[in-house]
């Protein structure tokens, strides 16, 4: 069995550092077999959720549709004010679209969480948000999940990063989310 795993994450910004920390994370959900595919930046610039919309466009559609079919998910996001952007929450508000699905919303499924910041506070206090979110949405955040300050750690477009720790936690949400999808 193939497992499938979307990232969902990143900011308008190409190249972004949550982008390129999704791109590390699903890294390690690849070197565990997962097909991987990542949906970042422009392909979440979808209208704000409508729950009474009944007609979506193709970016919308695509998204859910992804998920639908996911075994797992890696979520990174980041921290604006404390919390997660406007753009990654609107993405999730999507999943709202799978509730009378077999398998509703994200569940069942392993969701690993990471976030990044201009510093501690909003790092942390985001990274709980964003598994609180899972929680709802009936998703299992991965117990390792990452908090990741870009003050101090940085990530570079061939996907290295300042911090070989910072890197192989991310890897191992991944991982980890492979891990528990094939059991």
């Amino acid at each position: 069995m193939t497992v499938r795993v979307v990232g969902i994450g990143g900011s308008l910004r190409p190249g972004s550092q949550s982008e390129l920390a999704l791109k590390v994370a699903l890294s390690g959900a690849r070197e565990a077999g997962a097909t991987v595919t990542a949906l970042t930046g422009a392909d979440l610039v979808l209208p704000f959720y409508d729950p009474s919309e009944s007609e979506r466009p193709e970016a919308a559609k695509r998204l859910v549709d992804l998920l639908r079919e996911a075994d797992g998910v890696v979520l990174v996001s980041p921290g604006y004010h404390g919390s997660l952007s406007g753009l990654v929450k609107n993405a999730l508000d999507y999943v709202e679209d799978l509730r009378t699905d077999v398998r509703p919303y994200l569940d069942g499924r392993a969701v690993g969480c990471a976030t990044t910041a201009a510093g501690w506070q909003a790092s942390v206090t985001t990274l709980s948000a964003l598994r609180a979110i899972v929680h709802a949405l009936r998703g299992w955040p991965t117990p390792l999940g990452s908090a990741i300050n870009t003050v101090q750690v940085r990530f570079d477009a061939e996907g290295g990063c300042s911090e070989e720790q910072v890197a192989e936690s991310l890897r191992t949400i991944g991982r980890q989310v492979v891990e528990f999808a094939t059991r």
